[in-house]
């Protein structure tokens, strides 16, 4: 089946959500690196990073269509974070907003019979699973340390170094533990 308009118009508006996901986590990591927190900081500079290569995915999918890509105005990201625990509460709901969008997508192709765009998304479907996921662990590990200082350092300097180490930071995270902490 062809890749239809509303299809490839749809894919257009994804890659512009995620180059969005992009601008809103480097400003987040300018927030953190303001606070003087760099762990997390880079964790959220790589978080944006990542959502770069998403948006390029698209591009390259469009293209590959035999498409031309058409770029819209991006929104100022988000800003004016209370807390570190504020921007990751934000970074998951901007999470959740980006798995709804491709959920939406998904169906869309489906709808339209569009195989090639169903086989592509499979792997956002999958990503955006681990994508929640690292950030709710990081929320939990926020929570349960409270406003604990010590706390806040560690955890900062636990993100910074396994990024170094090529670890996913918040996988392992108390999540759903059931432990009282969260």
């Amino acid at each position: 089946m062809a890749f239809s308009d509303r299809t490839k118009s749809a894919m257009n508006q994804q890659l512009m959500r995620e180059i969005e996901a992009s601008y809103a986590y480097l400003s987040m990591a300018e927030y953190c690196h303001s606070k003087g927190l760099t762990g997390f900081g880079k964790w959220l500079e790589s978080q944006s990073q990542e959502e770069w290569e998403h948006a390029m995915k698209f591009r390259h999918f469009i293209q590959d269509r035999g498409e031309t890509v058409q770029f819209d105005a991006i929104r100022e990201p988000l800003s004016g974070f209370d807390s570190v625990l504020d921007v990751f509460e934000r970074a998951l709901d901007q999470e959740r907003a980006v798995t709804q969008n491709i959920n939406d997508l998904y169906a869309l192709a489906t709808d339209e019979k569009d195989f090639a765009s169903q086989s592509f998304l499979n792997w956002f479907v999958d990503e955006q699973v681990e994508e929640e996921k690292s950030v709710m662990g990081i929320i939990d590990w926020l929570k349960t340390m409270a406003d604990s200082p010590h706390g806040l350092y560690l955890l900062d300097r636990e993100l910074g170094g396994s990024l170094e180490a090529g670890i996913t930071p918040g996988v392992g995270a108390p999540s759903g533990s059931g432990d009282g902490l969260a």
